[in-house]
Parts: C-alpha cells; sequence; structure tokens
C-alpha cells in the first residue's frame, strides 16, 4: 500500500452541493500519483453520512438471530421488492456517543429489544467511491423469547418490523441469496465462522 496521507490531497473548492435529509458537497481536487507528481484537477460529489453503527442480536440459548425489514429508497429499482432485510443500524449524529451506545439505542428503538454483550465484527468504509460512511459491524447478544414485533419513531417517517430467524433458517436464507444488505451479508458470515465459540462464551 503506497505512503499517501490526507495531504497528499489538494482541494480547491469544497462547497454544498445539496442539502436535505442528507448532504452532498461538490469538490475540485488533485491527488499526488503512484508514478510522482500530481493528477489532473478533478470534480467529485460526496454524499455526506458519517459514521453509523450496526449491530446483529444473536440469542446464544434459542440460537437465533433478530433482523428487522423496512422500505428502503435505494432498493427501489434493482431490487425484487424495496422492503429489505438488515441489521438493526443507525447514524452516529451526536459527537459524545460511541458505536457500543447508539446500537443499544438503535436496538431498543428499531425491535424493543435490550443488547448485552458485543462482539466487534469489523469496521469499515461502506462505499468509498463516493460516500464517507465509517460503518461499526457488532454482533450482539440479546434475549430474543419474546422479540418481534413492530416498531420505529413514527416522526422519523420508520415503519419496521422485527423478525426472529432461527439460526439455520437465517444461513438458508443466506444460502438462496435473499440477503441482499451488505452489512447484513458481514454480519451473518461472521456469525457461521463464529457462532460456536460465541455460544461457549455467551452461555457460560
Amino acid at each position: 500500500m503506497a505512503d499517501f496521507k490526507g495531504s497528499d490531497v489538494e482541494i480547491d473548492e469544497d462547497r454544498a452541493a445539496w442539502r436535505g435529509f442528507f448532504q452532498v458537497r461538490q469538490y475540485r481536487l488533485r491527488h499526488r500519483l503512484y508514478k510522482g507528481g500530481w493528477g489532473r484537477w478533478l470534480s467529485r460529489e460526496l454524499f455526506v453520512r458519517g459514521p453509523a453503527v450496526g449491530v446483529l442480536p444473536y440469542d446464544p440459548v434459542l440460537d437465533c438471530i433478530l433482523q428487522v425489514e423496512q422500505f428502503r429508497v435505494g432498493a427501489m429499482n434493482r431490487s425484487i421488492s424495496p422492503w429489505i432485510s438488515e441489521l438493526v443500524a443507525g447514524i452516529i449524529d451526536k459527537p459524545e456517543e460511541n458505536p457500543e451506545e447508539v446500537a443499544r439505542r438503535e436496538a431498543i428503538e428499531e425491535a424493543g429489544i435490550e443488547i448485552g454483550e458485543m462482539e466487534a465484527i469489523a469496521e469499515y468504509y461502506s462505499s468509498p467511491g463516493g460516500s464517507d460512511e465509517y460503518f461499526y459491524l457488532f454482533c450482539g447478544r440479546a434475549d430474543l423469547s419474546a422479540a418481534g414485533g413492530f416498531y420505529g419513531l413514527p416522526e422519523e417517517g420508520e415503519d419496521i418490523c422485527a423478525k426472529v430467524l432461527s439460526f439455520a433458517d437465517a444461513m438458508a436464507m443466506l444460502d438462496r441469496g435473499e440477503i441482499s444488505s451488505a452489512h447484513n451479508l458481514i454480519a451473518l458470515q461472521w456469525l457461521r465462522l463464529n457462532r460456536d465459540a460465541l455460544r461457549q462464551r455467551w452461555s457460560a
């Protein structure tokens, strides 16, 4: 990997191109090249989303997971249905909140459950070619014996269905290609690899 840093990017213009539910910024920039020197000036748009967090609730006793399903505007044109099965997730919009706190709050708002112990799965840029979203991904211990139902904040236009699935059913959905959210795919594949060790730790 090249030893480039932020100082190897020169920004000539930075302005707000759009402000709505989200923000888009317009940049005129250039960056250093692998062969040396500077590249030409480029015009780039950045979808400003910031840090976000997702958690896969897992019950080691029942060997079940929880998924939330809701309408997603980004899935209107390519998906069979724009209602997508996802993780509990949310945007970290307060500097004083850490990812774990946001994950626990979102679990209550979106699924009516409390998250206990948490295992960090990964953290990564979701789509760095056009967005600054940096995602923190967890698996969280939860009691799912009475979970499920309809949740969300009406003032934010949320209409969320929380569903409990057995581990076997979740893996079958994964194998049939029925999971179309990238964060969900990563979390479920991680659980497939780490389930036995996780059950030992969390069932002790």
